[in-house]
């Protein structure tokens, strides 16, 4: 039996029943610019007959991708400011961007490298090109950490992973080997016996860092299929961008981290949305994503907090987010906000 195949154009999109005429038209003009892909496992997620669906509003394409406003840009976080050789980004002194492939199983409407990812894009490294950025990584003893991104480098298939891991293992000053990645939940059966072996990494820490943003994506298919990453030895991290219309709740975003600690994926990262184009109707201000996150800290598990960062424009690095809760009041005293934004005295003011 033939399983079912990723859905690719509006065409597909339409045939499944996720796309009107009207929205088919529409959805043609995007598609002239930027890759589309719904694995079959989110097209089955996705409630067609809610305008306002989570997933159908991150998968499906939207007219609204074609308005680019005067702050967007093709490289939003400076990829390319940091790139020594092609493939690698080196922003940090202690950590690269290994991108081998910019393809991925689905395209995220609100891609921070959708105009370098997909059939268009820039394409997997060719064994010259990642034989040159492994030696990039080899002579810099700094670089403690690789991290495998992209694109989805576990699109790739376990013989090349595990040559890559290979390789990997051979650096001796690599001790952490990191890979991003959808697929676990958007085509849990691909996380299988071949691929968890690929990932291991003799005298590496392995991690793989899980992309979901929506409490419906973590399906008990997808938990079951990161329970056989952290099984193995694989330690899971989380990253979430967040959202308008999609997560910028403080339930809905709760229940999402919630969800991950549940499948013993440690919170990690909540993305302020980057500037890439066409994607202003997906950013929400600053303000709104930090109310948010000091709601989640009254009501969550410190297991389940996230940091939340933002990508500085230009290749400046992340930098913290996160409403602060001390404020300097003199002498060397401060006051400090509870969860419930109640502030106190420290020292308290009725010290001995």
């Amino acid at each position: 039996m033939t399983a079912p195949r990723s859905l690719k154009t509006p065409r597909d999109l339409a045939d499944a029943g996720l796309l009107s005429a009207e929205r088919q038209a529409e959805a043609e003009a995007v598609a002239a610019r930027y890759a589309i892909a719904v694995t079959p496992t989110i097209a089955g997620l996705i409630d067609a007959a809610d305008p306002a669906d989570p997933l159908a509003r991150q998968f499906l394409p939207d007219l609204r991708e074609l308005t680019v406003t005067p702050e967007e840009r093709a490289d939003p976080i400076g990829d390319s400011a940091h790139s020594p050789v092609k493939g690698v980004v080196h922003r940090y002194p202690d950590r690269v961007l290994l991108k081998a492939v910019h393809v991925c199983p689905v395209y995220c409407r609100f891609c921070f490298r959708r105009e370098m990812v997909g059939p268009s894009g820039d394409g997997t490294l060719s064994a010259a090109e990642l034989a040159a950025a492994l030696d990039y990584i080899r002579g810099r003893p700094e670089i403690w950490e690789v991290i495998l991104t992209g694109g989805d480098p576990l699109v790739l298939s376990p013989r090349r992973l595990g040559e890559m891991l290979r390789s990997l293992a051979d650096i001796a000053h690599v001790k952490i080997v990191r890979f991003h990645s959808r697929v676990p939940v958007v085509d849990p059966p691909a996380i299988n016996p071949a691929l968890i072996a690929a990932l291991k990494a003799a005298g590496k820490a392995v991690y793989v860092a899980l992309h979901a943003n929506h409490p419906r994506e973590m399906t008990p298919e997808a938990r079951a299929a990161c329970g056989r990453l952290v099984d193995a030895g694989i330690v899971m991290v989380s990253q979430t961008v967040l959202l308008k219309g999609i997560n910028d709740d403080p339930a809905v975003l709760g229940d999402l981290m919630r969800a991950f600690v549940e499948t013993r994926i440690k919170p990690y990262y909540l993305h302020h949305p980057d500037l890439a184009p066409g994607t202003s109707h997906f950013r929400l201000d600053i303000a709104e994503g930090q109310r948010i996150v000091a709601a989640l800290r009254g009501t969550l598990s410190g297991l389940c907090q996230p940091t939340y960062v933002l990508d500085i424009p230009g290749g400046y690095g992340k930098a913290p987010l996160g409403p602060s809760a001390v404020r300097a009041t003199g002498d060397g005293c401060y006051a400090v906000s509870d969860y419930r934004g109640e502030e106190h005295a420290y020292p308290p003011s009725d010290r001995v």
